[in-house]
């Protein structure tokens, strides 16, 4: 539904764009006011051309009326593309990606050898969770291994707080750093 509403949208949008467009030439002394009102005078007179600007007049107001009334989404809504908006019987609960960033910060920081990560959460239609982890790690870690147990504790921490299914945990060392190299 959302295509087609987009291709009614561009549509509508071309067809005000030529009205303004011929407007604008008719002010400007571009166009001819006797060309133009001929031109619509044959228009309207010709039936096979009557019952295309017919069709297209309708169009118009029916899109005009539908985009005057049609709700636009409550910001509950809106924000569930950005959130994860969780459901029961009780309620409605919206789970920020804020707060699982966080969340994934503060599994990455429990890990010695790895310092500053970068956390983003991408969430698919069905709130699944992908985790994507830019980090810092120090020169004496196994790489393999910190990644493999980090990936494995973010995904059961995401599950056990807030009960999302995690597909995917992508770490990406970022750099190596020496262990001195604290901030």
């Amino acid at each position: 539904m959302k295509k087609l509403s987009k291709l009614v949208l561009v549509l509508f949008s071309v067809i005000i764009l030529i009205i303004g467009v011929v407007i604008n030439l008719l002010v400007i002394g571009w166009l001819d006011y006797d060309t133009a009102f001929s031109l619509i005078q044959k228009i309207l007179t010709t039936s096979p051309q009557n019952k295309v600007l017919l069709g297209i007049t309708e169009f118009c107001m029916l899109f005009a009326i539908i985009c005057i009334f049609a709700d636009s989404g409550s910001k509950e809504e809106s924000k569930s593309g950005r959130d994860v908006l969780m459901q029961n019987d009780n309620g409605k609960l919206m789970i920020s990606r804020d707060t699982l960033e966080n969340l994934v910060n503060a599994v990455v920081k429990e890990f010695p050898g790895a310092k500053e990560a970068h956390t983003r959460i991408g969430l698919d239609e069905q709130n699944n969770v992908k985790v994507f982890v830019d980090l810092l790690v120090t020169k004496d870690v196994v790489i393999k291994d910190l990644t493999l147990n980090m990936q494995n504790r973010i995904k059961e921490a995401i599950n056990k707080t807030s009960d999302l299914d995690v597909n995917e945990v992508n770490v990406r060392i970022k750099n190596v750093v020496s262990p001195e190299s604290e901030e």
